[in-house]
Order: structure tokens, then sequence, then C-alpha cells
């Protein structure tokens, strides 16, 4: 294909062969997004694999395509994704760099993703490790967690910078005017928690730039709405974030067995369907998109691995939405307006 050169556009790159069921539904979802929301996308992956796709949608003429002659397994990690400049993410994300695109969209290996996107993409200046938001199903308004996996080992410098993230993607995403930051511990008192989240609270209490930080939050009250954003390690993140999936899910499930129960069962949810039906969209994790790996010069959208054509859909116009925001512009600004010494420096986070 022919790829203009120049500033960037509003195109966003879709990995198609990421995903537990790549290419099928990855393709699928990529021309619903284009049909039903005016997105602009790059396909990247197997060329006459998902040409065959396109073609069985009679999309062929709808959608450019960028061959990439690797794939990164879903049971391959970081270490795979460097290792393989061939790959269909390592391609999509040159053509970021290039100018080509905006936002990569990827349901693939989180770990191949995130090392691949940090290495070719390259952190934003006074970054010191990106992270990954999810949003939260909470009342009134969602909640944005992060970090939900990309840095495992977080030093508390970095939680304050994920702070100031996680504030910049609430006010962009959710149009929340000032977040209210919460730090995830094992109690709400100041003292509670390990030497991370103690020294993080501490740092937190002092003025930085642009963050209200709320104080502690504990874990039963992610699903609360009781701050817009929730601040953590990646690892504690990630636990956080699979524990309320499968507790969304069994929730359902249990919903779903109810309802069916018996004649007068069913009559009631016939009557109450469509509300049923708006709180199984609240509560699917496919209808916000994924999670956004914020910190980066680039927008990149994780999509779940399972993800189907609505989930990838979904997933391709939060990329291009966060694009058309700037949120990349809007995190540098906000980063380089923060007093120095709230800032760590990158030879102390090595």
């Amino acid at each position: 294909m022919s790829l203009r050169t120049g500033a960037p556009s509003k195109r966003i790159v879709v990995d198609a062969m990421g995903g537990d069921n790549a290419p099928g539904e990855v393709v699928a979802g990529t021309i619903t997004a284009v049909r039903e929301h005016g997105v602009r996308p790059i396909l990247v992956g197997h060329a006459a694999r998902i040409r065959e796709i396109l073609a069985a949608h009679e999309a062929l003429d709808e959608i450019p395509v960028v061959n990439a002659e690797d794939v990164v397994g879903m049971d391959e990690g970081a270490l795979a994704g460097l290792r393989r400049p061939r790959s269909s993410v390592a391609v999509a994300c040159r053509l970021i760099r290039r100018g080509h695109a905006s936002a990569l969209v990827s349901a693939g290996s989180t770990g191949a993703v995130v090392a691949t996107s940090r290495l070719r993409l390259r952190g934003q200046p006074g970054v010191t490790r990106p992270a990954i938001a999810v949003v939260l199903p909470t009342r009134p308004r969602p909640t944005v967690l992060l970090d939900a996996g990309a840095t495992a080992d977080a030093k508390p410098e970095m939680l304050v910078q994920f702070a100031m993230l996680g504030t910049a993607y609430a006010r962009i995403l959710l149009g929340t005017e000032s977040p209210r930051v919460g730090l995830l511990s094992i109690g709400e008192e100041a003292g509670k928690g390990n030497k991370l989240t103690r020294r993080a609270h501490e740092l937190l209490t002092g003025d930085v730039e642009g963050v209200d930080f709320a104080g502690n939050v504990e874990g039963s009250d992610l699903l609360a709405g009781k701050v817009d954003v929730v601040v953590t390690d990646g690892f504690t993140g990630n636990v956080a974030l699979k524990t309320v999936e499968g507790s969304v899910r069994l929730v359902v499930a249990e919903m779903r067995e109810a309802v069916t129960a018996s004649r007068s069962a069913k009559f009631g949810a016939l009557l109450q369907r469509r509300r049923l039906r708006l709180l199984r969209d609240r509560l699917d994790s496919e209808t916000y998109g994924g999670g956004v790996l914020l910190g980066l010069n680039g927008t990149v959208v994780i999509a779940h691995g399972a993800s189907r054509a609505p989930g990838v859909a979904a997933a391709c116009v939060l990329a291009r939405d966060l694009a058309e925001s700037r949120i990349v512009e809007q995190i540098g600004e906000r980063i380089a307006a923060t007093r120095p010494h709230r800032l760590p420096r990158r030879e102390e986070s090595r």
C-alpha cells in the first residue's frame, strides 16, 4: 500500500494477528468500526489471510493492509516481543513512529505489546515508566484504575506519575474536570500498607501539581465510585482487575440463571429486558475497549485477549477518540508543567 508521509494522521493501526480469536474476529471488528463509527484503520499481519477475510465481508477496498511476516503468540511474553522486529505489533509501532498512524490497537500478549511499544515508541519526556489504565464500571461514573500490568515492580515516585497520567486520562476520556485520586492499600489510614504505598502516600500528600489526592482506598472500594482514579503498582493492579472481572462474570451468570429459573421469572425478565441489557453492557469489559498504555509517544490500546468483533470495534473507537483528543500531547504538557522535584529521575528508577 502507499502511505503518505508527514504529520501524523488520525488513522489507527490494528494488529490483526493479536488475540485468541485473531485474525477473524479482529478483522470483523475493524470492519464494524469503519462502517458504524467512521474509524480509519490500517490492518497489519499476514496480508493474504487478512485479505481473504476482508473479501468474505465485501470490505476488500475499505481498509488498507500492511504485511507482517511474524506473529507473537498469546503464550509469549515481553522477551518474545523484543526479539521479533518483524512481528505484526512491531510493524504497527513503526507505522506510528513514521507518522502513518496515531494509535495502535492490539489484543495480543500484554507483555509483548507493552515491551514492543516501549522499545519502538519510547517514553514521553519525563515519564519514567508507562502504565496501563482501565475503566471500571462504577456509579455514578466510571473509575480509572492504573497500573493494570505494565510496571509490576514500581517505585513510589512512579505511583506519583501514575496519578498524573490517570488524572489526565480521566479528564480526557470521562470528562471529569477535577478527578479525585485514591491510592490502593490495605486500609484508609495513612500509615497502612507496605513500604511502597506508605512512601507513595507521603509523596502524594505533598503539593503535587494537578493531582487531587483523596488518600488511601481499599479493595472493597474499587467498585464503590469513591474516587475517580485508583493508583497502584502493576502487579497489584492486574490482580485487582482480574478479581473484579471474575466477580462481574459470576454476577452476570447468577443473574442469567435467576431470570430463567421459572416461567414467572422469565416473564419478569422480559418486562425488564431493556434495563437488563443496559446492565449487561455496562458490566461487559469489552464495552470499554480495553486498557490504554499511557506515557508513550503514541496511543496504545490493549484489548482483552479474548475479544470478539464488538470488543475490537470498541477498542478501535477508543483509540480513534483518544488520538483525536491529543492525549499524548496533553499528558506531555501535564508532565512538563509538574514541578521538577516531584518527578523521579531516570537514574533512580533503574
